[in-house]
């Protein structure tokens, strides 16, 4: 198993909703940055090692081998994240090019070992869901802060873009994992909202800002 081959069946695992999904090539393509007739040369390397399943025109979808071995990448991936921010002191936008690297550390010890240091967590520090050793996610239940409801509150419990401008964009506006989030109001106009950050700061943001954030509502009272 290669590095690229790893690479390319944690993207489809993901793409495909932690594999319960078929993905096109061209997605795949998309998400890796690189052409399409790379992605079918790969996939179909893929599905003659027994770790995927491809059709020409019918997209890719995981074996339960190819599953098994994304989960484990995924896990290594999300674990070491916590690690560098919990115990490194690296924030949220510097931790993922470096987990990007060592998330193809083999030892499946050094990796079990890391995860009882950090008490089993279930969540990387972006909000995704860190599958244990068995390849089982704990999911959260969220919606996109835009599919709040106005006067609604939720809860923040993850970020959809990843990207280290976005991650200080909300730095700046102290928006974080478990910040309150209340929608003031909405513009009809551009899809922009007001929303007040723990019962304190108000600030406008735009749909883009509003359709990368996830959120747990919570209860009226």
């Amino acid at each position: 198993m290669t590095l690229t081959e790893e690479n390319y069946i944690k993207s489809i695992y993901q793409l495909g909703r932690y594999g319960t999904m078929t993905v096109s090539t061209n997605g795949i393509a998309e998400a890796l940055e690189t052409k399409a007739s790379s992605v079918t040369d790969m996939v179909k390397k893929l599905a003659e090692k027994g770790y995927a399943n491809y059709k020409r025109y019918q997209g890719v979808s995981l074996t339960l081998e190819g599953k098994k071995i994304a989960a484990d990448v995924v896990r290594k991936h999300r674990l070491w994240e916590v690690f560098l921010v919990e115990k490194l002191n690296f924030t949220w936008d510097e931790v993922h090019d470096i987990a990007e690297q060592l998330e193809h550390i083999k030892s499946e010890k050094l990796i079990n070992e890391l995860d009882k240091l950090l008490d089993y967590p279930t969540h990387d520090p972006h909000g995704d869901p860190i599958p244990d050793k068995n390849g089982d996610i704990k999911k959260t239940d969220k919606i996109l802060l835009f599919n709040l409801a106005e006067n609604a509150k939720g809860v923040c419990v993850g970020v959809k873009d990843t990207s280290s401008s976005f991650l200080k964009y909300l730095d700046k506006h102290k928006i974080a994992l478990g910040s309150e989030i209340t929608v003031v109001s909405r513009e009809d106009f551009d899809d922009s909202m007001v929303i007040q950050i723990n019962g304190t700061m108000t600030i406008s943001i735009s749909q883009a800002v509003a359709n990368n954030l996830f959120v747990k509502e919570e209860a009226l009272d």
